[in-house]
């Protein structure tokens, strides 16, 4: 028991780079590919995504900028996609990303089956004289009693009362005991940026010249059972973590506490991010168990 609720506390993040999609030319088949990223991480309870610039040498701006857009899109539960979204060409193929299914997008939206303790995710609609009316996903907005808030915002609500109106309280998403979803991070610097300005307890990169992961593994697990927060680096379709790095004048080493191979002999030159993505948590998720 004590082991599980230590592992609980952990807080997982992954970290893209912004030419995941330079390689593919369509707008369909760059959503698509951005589909697979954001639905892996749901699989494997990530509580984070950071999409980080790679190429110091190319404006990036629109990349992240698209890659952050669909990410969130898919968490946002889809009863609220059309108040938190507008209409642009960057969703022109939001239908092919494939749903989450996570505990924050429920199919169910009748308010008679609402209890207390519940929670939801929700938009703030109107001020009344009681409070703010929230949108939760039910036939009827609720009320968040005692507490009138910007408009149009999103919040996590805890039901409160279900007897007559329907009443929530503002949640904290960390105290939901049931993964809650990921969040989407911008890193319009560089990767060495982003870990000189984030304190993470383990930076584990991910590259086919590193040290296979069953070698490292004994060492990996007594860094792992003490680390709160846990970082996962994956490099480009064309330019991996080392390459990365080097172009920093950094060494990818010194950077991380771990640099793994995670996919030994493998078949093909080289492992697409979204692929190293699925199969690095996969061995990470037998080893450890991404518990919440």
């Amino acid at each position: 028991m004590e082991k599980c609720r230590e592992m609980a506390k952990k807080q997982l993040a992954v970290a893209v780079p912004a030419s995941v999609i330079s390689d593919t030319p369509h707008m369909r088949e760059k959503t698509s590919k951005i589909g697979i990223i954001g639905r892996t991480a749901a699989i494997f309870k990530i509580n984070e995504i950071i999409v980080y610039a790679d190429n110091p040498k190319v404006n990036q701006q629109k990349d992240l900028d698209l890659i952050a857009t669909w990410l969130t899109y898919m968490e946002t539960p889809q009863y609220l996609r059309k108040r938190l979204f507008e209409i642009k060409p960057e969703l022109q193929y939001a239908g092919i990303l494939p749903p989450l299914r996570t505990p924050h997008h429920p199919l169910k939206g009748n308010i008679r089956e609402l209890k207390v303790g519940d929670y939801r995710e929700g938009i703030t609609l109107t001020k009344v004289p009681e409070g703010t009316q929230v949108d939760i996903g039910v036939e009827h907005p609720v009320l968040l009693p005692g507490v009138q808030i910007a408009l149009n915002k999103r919040v996590t609500a805890k039901i409160s009362k279900v007897t007559g109106r329907v009443e929530v309280q503002i949640a904290n998403r960390d105290e939901v005991p049931e993964y809650w979803g990921y969040k989407v991070t911008v890193e319009r610097r560089s990767l060495g940026k982003l870990l000189g300005s984030r304190q993470f307890d383990l930076a584990i990169g991910t590259s086919k010249f590193a040290t296979r992961f069953q070698d490292a593994v004994e060492s990996l697990n007594k860094k792992w059972a003490q680390a709160h927060s846990i970082l996962l680096l994956f490099g480009a379709p064309t330019r991996g973590l080392f390459e990365i790095a080097k172009d920093e004048g950094a060494n990818l080493n010194k950077w991380a506490d771990f640099v793994l191979n995670t996919i030994p002999h493998q078949g093909t030159e080289t492992v697409r991010t979204e692929e190293a993505l699925l199969a690095s948590l996969s061995i990470l998720n037998v080893q450890f168990g991404f518990q919440r």
